[in-house]
Formats: C-alpha cells, sequence, structure tokens
C-alpha cells in the first residue's frame, strides 16, 4: 500500500474527517484530498511530518506501511505478526477486522468504568 492508501486507513482507523486532519495540521482540505484522490500524489517531506503528527503514526508508515526498522520498534513478536497477517487479508476482511477491535475497545471501556 502506497501513501493515499495509508492515509484513508489511518483516517478511518481514527474515525477522523479530512476537515479535522485539516483544522489540525493546517493543510487546506483540498490539499488532503488530493493526497486521498489522485493517483501517485505526494507530499512535501514537511507536510508529511504534520500528517503524520497529527494521527499519531510515522512518516514512514504512511509512505511504506511499514516501520523504517522492525529492530527500532518496541513491538514484540506476536504483534508483529498481527501486522504481518492484517496486511496480507482482502481490504474487506480488513475492515471486518478493524470494526471487530472497535467493538471490543468499546466493550473493554465500558466494563472498565463499570465496577463488579
Amino acid at each position: 500500500m502506497g501513501f493515499k492508501e495509508n492515509l484513508k486507513s489511518e483516517l478511518s482507523y481514527k474515525d477522523m474527517l479530512v476537515k479535522e486532519l485539516a483544522n489540525m495540521t493546517g493543510i487546506s482540505k483540498k490539499t488532503i484530498d488530493n493526497y486521498l484522490n489522485v493517483r501517485q500524489y505526494m507530499p512535501s517531506a514537511d507536510v508529511a511530518v504534520k500528517i503524520a503528527q497529527a494521527l499519531g503514526v510515522s512518516v514512514e508508515y504512511l509512505v511504506t506501511g511499514e516501520e523504517l526498522s522492525p529492530t527500532k520498534t518496541s513491538l514484540g513478536p506476536e504483534i508483529r505478526d498481527l501486522v504481518q497477517n492484517y496486511k496480507q487479508l482482502s481490504e474487506f476482511d480488513r475492515k471486518l477486522v478493524v470494526s471487530i477491535m472497535r467493538i471490543l475497545r468499546s466493550r473493554d471501556r465500558k466494563s472498565s468504568a463499570t465496577p463488579y
């Protein structure tokens, strides 16, 4: 996946609108729309850094879908394996996995807020 797909994926995962990202970064909505819709349209390095920071990911992740060096990441082998398996799923299955994670997070928040 390239920048365009990774940006779309992160916006979806964060449940963030393009307008919200534009406000957070100071980058126009039209410019971000171009990154999302125009094939092979890449931002400059400083713009990519602003977008990555707003989304809480690295620039390398936005561009390549992977962290620069697996040895520099704090993710354990189990998490890295999950990520690799996720990357091999179809787009439909990825969306399904993300939906399941959101349900589980929501359930965890509710159960931790309610004393037993």
